[in-house]
């Protein structure tokens, strides 16, 4: 699962048309250019995190003094995988680009639209098990190995967060198991607060929970099998078959929620868990800036999904949420990786995790002292993390819908089969595809 974008919200299609439009071809006017007075060369900067460009733009300023004959340009724009994907139709790919590391950027890996950065010596200061999830959804094979097309620079985890005020007042302790976990929403309930705040106006906002539910459950090398079985007609895996208990486990979680949860949208659930309304809110790390904008002195706690009776079988669902990269063809190759070099400075990547509540993906790095993230940090150290299995899943399954009407309506035996039935629509029209070229 990636942070919340702006692509969660819609907006009128005719006006964000026009946006991405101009915003995409003011992206291409600057593409790969350089100024021209004496040896200074521009470097264009893709930057997809709007609330980020503040914290880039402090970079910048201390990279260009630093090397006085690179100027870099940031641009940042409201639909970045829209923007993306039209500078590539123009073959204008950015000199330095920032994307979320997700299903998408894997899309765009494996046609070797990024450089290779593996031969790169950061990229020997990089944690293998961050570097695994990124490798994990694509990359740009060629006949001696897989390439390294991006590079981590912020790390999020997807926990359940809490507030220790209302746990304390209520004589809760942490949960470590699912029964566990089952308790304390009981007793919460039972003593008139609510357990979880849930926002499904935004459909989104239900992935969280069954990208942690489904990840620690399902068999090792589902999505693998299942890709392979889409194309040979074996049918050993199914969501059906392997995504049962995840899915049961996804409606009870939500059979806890506030009695208006249908209405309210992800803002108002920041908010909601800001003031204190619930005890319990079902988002990762990427919401603790939105909620301390609402209320900075907001009580906020983490801990992983306690999914199993085993509490030592719990892991941390872990996403880089901000991976840089390097157009293949620049022409400013040099300036490009001594920028990008200067972005995962262990300084620069520490400065921007703790400014930005994320994780540092460095082998060194001190783990982030924000109290809000301590109950997810040590896992994130030792490594013990899984990747958003939602990224294995094709943008064309509508899975976030699918699981705004499991938790509405609790019918889990329905979801289960239309998950399968569009897994196998787009399985279909992808062998059709490969067959006709």
């Amino acid at each position: 699962m990636t942070t919340p974008r702006t692509t969660f919200h819609p907006r009128p299609r005719r006006r964000r048309a026009r946006a991405m439009v101009v915003a995409a071809a003011a992206l291409v006017a600057l593409s790969g250019c350089s100024a021209g007075a004496g040896d200074v060369v521009t470097l264009n900067f893709f930057q997809f995190k709007p609330e980020a460009v503040g914290n880039f733009s402090a970079i910048i300023k201390d990279f260009e003094a630093a090397n006085p004959g690179i100027r870099v340009s940031q641009n940042s724009v409201p639909d970045p995988d829209t923007a993306i994907r039209t500078l590539l139709v123009k073959d204008k790919v950015p000199d330095v680009l920032t994307l979320n590391v997700n299903g998408n950027y894997g899309e765009l890996a494996r046609a070797c639209i990024f450089a290779d950065l593996g031969e790169n010596p950061v990229a020997e200061t990089v944690k293998p098990a961050v570097q695994d999830i990124v490798q994990s959804l694509g990359t740009c094979s060629t006949d001696s190995a897989d390439e390294v097309n991006a590079l981590p620079f912020a790390s999020n985890a997807s926990g359940i967060l809490y507030n220790p005020d209302i746990f304390a007042a209520n004589d809760v302790q942490v949960p470590t198991t699912w029964t566990e976990l089952v308790a304390a929403a009981d007793t919460f309930q039972a003593n008139g607060v609510s357990p979880f705040f849930c926002t499904m106006k935004d459909s989104w906002t239900a992935n969280p929970a069954f990208v942690n539910l489904g990840g620690t459950l399902m068999p090792d090398g589902f999505f693998d099998t299942l890709r392979e079985e889409s194309t040979s007609g074996a049918g050993t895996v199914s969501f059906a078959e392997d995504f049962a208990e995840a899915a049961d486990k996804e409606a009870t979680l939500f059979e806890y929620c506030q009695d208006n949860f249908a209405s309210r949208d992800y803002n108002a659930g920041n908010k909601a868990f800001a003031d204190g309304e619930s005890a319990m809110y079902l988002q990762g790390s990427y919401a603790i800036p939105a909620i301390r904008a609402n209320n900075p002195d907001a009580a906020i706690g983490s801990f992983p999904y306690p999914v199993t009776d085993d509490a030592d079988a719990r892991v941390v669902v872990s996403g880089v949420d901000v991976g840089i990269m390097i157009g293949r063809d620049t022409p400013h190759a040099a300036e490009a990786q001594k920028f990008v070099d200067y972005l995962m400075s262990p300084e620069v990547v520490t400065a921007y995790s703790e400014a930005q509540s994320t994780f540092s993906p460095l082998k060194d790095a001190a783990p982030n002292s924000d109290p809000a993230l301590a109950g997810l940090e040590p896992y994130f150290s030792a490594g013990t993390i899984i990747g958003f299995i939602d990224h294995q899943i094709p943008a064309a399954v509508p899975l976030v819908n699918l699981l705004q009407t499991l938790v509405i309506t609790g019918d889990t035996e329905t979801f289960l089969a239309d998950l399968d039935s569009e897994w196998g629509k787009v399985a279909a029209r992808t062998t059709t595809q490969r067959q006709g070229k």
